[in-house]
């Protein structure tokens, strides 16, 4: 959602347990700024950094959109204990370039999160056309070209969504058997966040 903070604007996401109570809020973080892309204009850099909620069915983190790209935002969450990462999108067709189709980048980007932090990860991505006015004067169209996927923590597709349809995906994913699995491979045992400056 746009949210409002004193003088800046956030591209911000509530998160709501199954209770309905507000778990609280995320702001994005990483903002582009690119052909059709080009939020650095009214939004500001998220000052929550990342977080994880706990809910009443799994520890939550979600990053929104251009976060995704950064395996920095997967491997935060992951570390804070999250046990499923969300990423809300809204990615399509480039402006610049109509030869260049992202989906099966995006897709692969997403799959190594999962994989590398041996994590779930759930994202949705809008379909649709939408006619952008830039600020130079000029204009063109992005098409959102949905493909909505779940990815089990070896980044394996557990449920995809097919181009441009609208539906809904559901999956299941056991928890317990996850963390025990991430245990034994020693991912996060073996860390050297001494040597990654």
């Amino acid at each position: 959602f746009f949210e409002k903070c004193g003088n800046s604007y956030f591209n911000s996401v509530a998160v709501i347990d199954a209770t309905g109570e507000k778990l609280g809020v995320y702001r994005k973080s990483h903002i582009p700024m690119g052909p059709g892309y080009e939020e650095k204009y009214y939004f500001t850099p998220g000052n929550t950094g990342f977080k994880v909620f706990e809910t009443k069915f799994a520890k939550i983190g979600v990053g929104i959109c251009w976060d995704q790209w950064f395996p920095e935002a997967a491997r935060c969450m992951a570390l804070q204990g999250a046990e499923i990462l969300f990423y809300p999108t809204a990615i399509g067709s480039e402006p610049h370039d109509p030869l260049l189709h992202s989906k099966k980048h995006w897709q692969r980007v997403i799959q190594g999160h999962a994989a590398a932090n041996m994590i779930p990860i759930v994202v949705s991505n809008r379909i649709g056309k939408e006619k952008v006015e830039h600020f130079n004067g000029g204009t063109s169209e992005i098409d959102f070209y949905g493909c909505s996927f779940m990815c089990d923590e070896t980044g394996e597709f557990k449920v995809e969504e097919k181009e441009g349809c609208q539906c809904m995906l559901a999956s299941t994913f056991d928890l317990d058997a996850i963390a025990k699995q991430r245990a034994a491979w020693g991912l996060y045992r073996d860390r050297r966040p001494d040597l990654y400056k």
